[in-house]
């Protein structure tokens, strides 16, 4: 049974906020070491004024209980970040990751309550068994693609490219409009042309509706197409962006992460081979102690309030730091094997309604992986890894391996290409 950690103790007071910098999550330094930034954060309270791009003010909520009473409570601390972004510069590198849209993410009831709707609608059509065959197939022909040659890339050659071929099936997407719908994730997340990218991503998604509208298929677009929400083509665009930006970014994290965990943990490793843990245990550890969205769930309070001793101002950013949360020291969650009282998917009437099938893919994916390449292992030196940096995600810049070469294997579906 997944179980809520107790207070263990008692953080310091706050220090007053008028007295503290603010720490910068979007640089190097943050993507490097987060543990060691969010160490020295708890020195202050739950709450610590953050920036997440230069001249974006935020406060990051670092605290598990405090967390949970954010994420449970939408009326003091709602989603709809207009009033917000009306004072944001357009090039703002994370104005496409938090400006409002009519999805489920960044609305407040009644209307998220419609939408989220037909989104889960739509997931619960997806049957687990069938998931399982083709994230297997999928992964099956990608190791193929470079089994023979002894080292990969594994992020590059199979974390990244294959949620975007399962999502073609799932969302019905031709695959070049895949490929360029997962390059403007990229760069929206990594705030690099965020305005062109999130630019081109709207226009891809919308050029898929359409498509869905001229030849519906038994495929997520279209079923969200024919909810009886009856959503419009702007409502279920968002959404489609709102199921492909869980299945892109966030996916390719969550599998390239866990396989990273469990070649650099020798303790993980040795628990996986034995049999002492499943792939899926293994991965609720990494999620428990270093999600691949580490800092998300924005909320926008209507007016000042007062939170634990510090106060939020209105209308500015309140971020939920789900890595710093969970592991917060203040708390204690007992064994985490089996245990999903972590806050990697959310909490309260936002929290992720795709857990379980992002789950089920990073596991199969994870799986095929340790099956398809005897002797793997890094072609790095633990604790060497560079991370991409950015305020939201937790994201390796590559994951280069070495195993045992095996035959070439025949190729069915073919590889994206040009997605770094």
């Amino acid at each position: 049974m997944d179980t809520v950690p107790r207070r263990a103790g008692h953080a310091p007071p706050p220090a007053p906020t008028e007295q503290l910098e603010r720490v910068r999550l979007y640089d190097q330094a943050f993507a490097s070491d987060p543990a060691w930034a969010y160490a020295r954060m708890r020195e202050y309270g739950e709450a610590v004024p953050v920036e997440l791009a230069p001249g974006v003010p935020a406060t990051l909520i670092i605290g598990y209980e405090a967390a949970l009473e954010v994420l449970r409570d939408p009326v003091t601390f709602p989603k709809d970040p207009r009033q917000w972004q009306r004072h944001i510069p357009p090039d703002c590198p994370v104005l496409p990751l938090m400006m409002y849209r009519p999805n489920c993410m960044y609305t407040d009831d009644p209307v998220h309550t419609r939408l989220r709707q037909a989104v889960t609608h739509a997931l619960d059509l997806i049957d687990p068994s069938s998931l399982r065959e083709q994230v297997g197939d999928i992964a099956e022909e990608l190791i193929a693609g470079f089994a023979a040659a002894g080292e990969a890339d594994l992020l590059a050659q199979f974390a990244r490219p294959l949620p975007l071929l399962l999502f073609n099936r799932l969302l019905g997407c031709p695959p070049a409009l895949s490929e360029r719908l997962a390059r403007g994730y990229k760069g929206i997340f990594d705030g690099v042309d965020a305005e062109k990218a999130n630019a081109e991503l709207t226009r891809g998604v919308a050029e898929l509706i359409a498509l869905k509208r001229r030849r519906p298929g038994q495929d997520l677009t279209s079923q969200i197409l024919a909810d009886p929400a009856g959503l419009s083509d702007e409502e279920a665009l968002h959404q489609v962006l709102l199921l492909m930006g869980a299945g892109a970014e966030p996916q390719q994290n969550l599998i390239a992460n866990g396989v990273h965990l469990l070649l650099a943990s020798e303790e993980v490793a040795g628990d996986v081979w034995g049999g002492n843990l499943l792939i899926e245990d293994a991965l609720d550890e990494l999620l428990w102690t270093d999600p691949p969205i580490a800092n998300f769930g924005f909320t926008y309070p209507r007016h000042d309030v007062e939170f634990r001793g510090t106060i939020l101002p209105a209308h500015q950013p309140v971020v939920i730091g789900y890595s710093a949360a969970n592991t917060d020291p203040y708390t204690t969650a007992g064994s985490r094997v089996g245990n999903r009282a972590h806050l990697a998917w959310g909490a309260g009437p936002h929290g992720c309604p795709a857990k379980r099938p992002a789950l089920l893919i990073a596991t199969v994916a994870i799986e095929k992986l340790l099956d398809g390449l005897p002797g793997l292992r890094l072609a790095f030196p633990r604790g060497e890894a560079t991370w991409r940096p950015g305020p939201f995600h937790r994201a390796l810049t590559a994951l280069p391996v070495r195993f045992t070469p095996a035959a070439a294997g025949r190729h069915r579906y073919g590889v994206p290409r040009n997605l770094g």
